[in-house]
């Protein structure tokens, strides 16, 4: 077995604040499905997030001299940029939701019945999740989609920890509660 090189998010990214494209290049490889994903949830639409995806990251390599290194990894500031695309995107059109778009969520299942039986579920929470407030639906992609840490929150969402367990807390018992009227509702 062939071992991959390690990824050192810090040289690349000293290199592609010196002007290194292929540095930036690293980093895009590194980060473009999470922050796609991320996007997507919020969007919905595949079109919209690559769209949006690429702003973000122009946006990056247009901005990333002033990128300063203050104890988080660089992904919090890629996911602040994502977070600003989309409220801008939100501001200049009006929002639709399409939920039987779920394809891209479910590309990473190599098992393609797997994919199929998880698909409902994943279309019930999908439901759930866009039932909620905007910071609710970010710190639940954030902490269950893209695994960061609390700490990396709110400094991407620029709150502090305590704001980002409350929205979260927040966010858990209104999923519970919508999933559940769900059910009632499709039971009835």
């Amino acid at each position: 077995m062939i071992d991959k090189p390690s990824f050192d998010e810090k040289k690349a990214v000293q290199k592609a604040k010196k002007g290194n494209a292929s540095s930036f290049g690293l980093l895009y490889d590194h980060y473009v499905s999470k922050i796609y994903r991320f996007v997507f949830v919020k969007v919905m639409s595949r079109q919209d997030a690559e769209d949006i995806c690429q702003q973000v990251f122009l946006s990056a390599w247009q901005n990333i001299r002033a990128y300063e290194e203050v104890g988080f990894p660089f992904s919090s500031w890629l996911y602040r940029i994502a977070r600003n695309a989309v409220i801008d995107f939100y501001r200049l059109r009006r929002p639709t939701v399409n939920i039987e778009n779920i394809e891209p969520l479910l590309a990473d299942y190599s098992d393609a019945s797997f994919a199929i039986e998880q698909g409902l579920a994943v279309e019930r929470i999908l439901r759930a999740v866009a039932r909620l407030t905007d910071e609710q639906r970010e710190v639940v992609v954030m902490k269950f989609v893209e695994d960061l840490d609390n700490e990396e929150i709110a400094r991407a969402l620029e709150k502090n920890e305590g704001a980002v367990r409350v929205l979260q807390h927040r966010a858990l018992e209104n999923l519970k509660k919508f999933v559940a009227d769900a059910d009632r509702i499709r039971e009835a």
